[in-house]
């Protein structure tokens, strides 16, 4: 859900999971000491309070509830990821047009095939 016309996702999201599974192969135990539940809800809630996600029931099952943006919570988004575009930028203007397009190249390689690199 990329709001730029290359669909390449922000630096940092595509380091996180490669990060992850570099660190700790245990990452499914680790996050869940990370955060707990009572930190999501209140997360959650503020973020409704502020008019940027809306809960709704899930039909199927009743425990559940689906979460979306609204028009509010999208705009954020796409500010946030153009922030994020424009520090990027600046970040990698240093890099020889070269060099930089084959580090984005492999880059994407990694995040697009990480679970068969790291073997999980």
């Amino acid at each position: 859900m990329s709001a730029f016309p290359d669909d390449r996702r922000d630096l940092a999201a595509m380091f996180a999971p490669l990060t992850r599974k570099l660190i700790a192969r245990e990452e499914p135990v680790l996050l869940a000491h990370d955060i707990s539940m009572c930190r999501i809800i209140s997360v959650l809630d503020e973020l409704q309070e502020r008019g940027l996600i809306q809960r709704q029931p899930d039909e199927a099952d009743r425990r559940v509830h689906l979460l979306s943006l609204t028009p509010a919570g999208d705009r954020l988004r796409r500010s946030v990821e153009a922030g994020i575009r424009r520090q990027e930028e600046q970040v990698l203007a240093v890099l020889p047009p070269a060099d930089r397009e084959a580090f984005l190249r492999s880059l994407k390689f990694l995040y697009n095939g990480r679970d068969e690199i790291m073997g999980g």
